[in-house]
């Protein structure tokens, strides 16, 4: 990151944290200033991440994915999906990945809201860097329920999970395990993947499965 640019990105997150209402608007907010997805889209992080993706796309034969809270489209750059939606409650974001996409038609973006439990399912379904983003929890209780609801038989989140205290305004940290298995409980833990560079990020790979579907494994 150039000098002129973490300079932007100091000042906008300065600006944006000052007002904050509720974990929408802040993402909006970001988009809208210019801002990025975050490092977690960038760099050796990135590249970790879309090794672990696109290998168990390939090697699960999935056909179809959805995202929910597909960002500006960083992370989505480095990925190799048959098909995929990408959803997020930006407009600014999804105007944003529709021009980074154009002419690809593999690649589709709604917002979340022109989503609902009646759309086409997909045999995988994403949560990156959103869970511990998610501040109310009515929020963060339907981004668990939309993306359970949307899968046909994989999820795999990106997060933390543990209850822990964050010194970031626009950070909540949960233990959504708890939640899956309690609210979720069609869907197993299956596999957990450490994220190689704890300095960085303390998100880490969770992958769920539909039971039935384990079972016939």
């Amino acid at each position: 990151m150039t000098v002129l640019r973490r300079l932007r990105h100091l000042f906008g997150q300065a600006w944006l944290l000052a007002r904050l209402k509720d974990s929408k608007s802040y993402w909006d907010g970001r988009y809208r200033l210019g801002l990025t997805s975050g490092c977690g889209s960038e760099g050796a992080l990135a590249e970790f991440k879309a090794r672990v993706l696109n290998g168990f796309v390939r090697e699960q034969r999935v056909g179809s994915v959805i995202e929910f809270g597909c960002g500006d489209g960083t992370q989505l750059a480095l990925a190799a999906y048959p098909r995929y939606l990408g959803l997020d409650v930006s407009p600014a974001a999804i105007r944003l990945c529709r021009r980074r996409f154009a002419g690809d038609a593999t690649k589709e973006f709604r917002l979340l809201d022109e989503f609902s439990p009646s759309s086409p399912k997909a045999d995988l379904t994403l949560s990156l860097d959103v869970i511990y983003h998610l501040l109310e929890d009515a929020v963060y209780h339907r981004h668990l329920e939309a993306l359970f609801g949307a899968s046909r038989r994989w999820v795999i989140i990106y997060s933390s999970n543990a209850e822990d205290p964050s010194p970031a305004r626009h950070v909540r940290h949960r233990r959504f395990t708890d939640d899956v298995s309690t609210r979720h409980p069609a869907f197993g833990l299956v596999r957990k993947i450490e994220n190689p560079y704890p300095g960085e990020s303390f998100a880490e790979f969770y992958v769920f499965e539909r039971l039935a579907e384990a079972t016939r494994a």
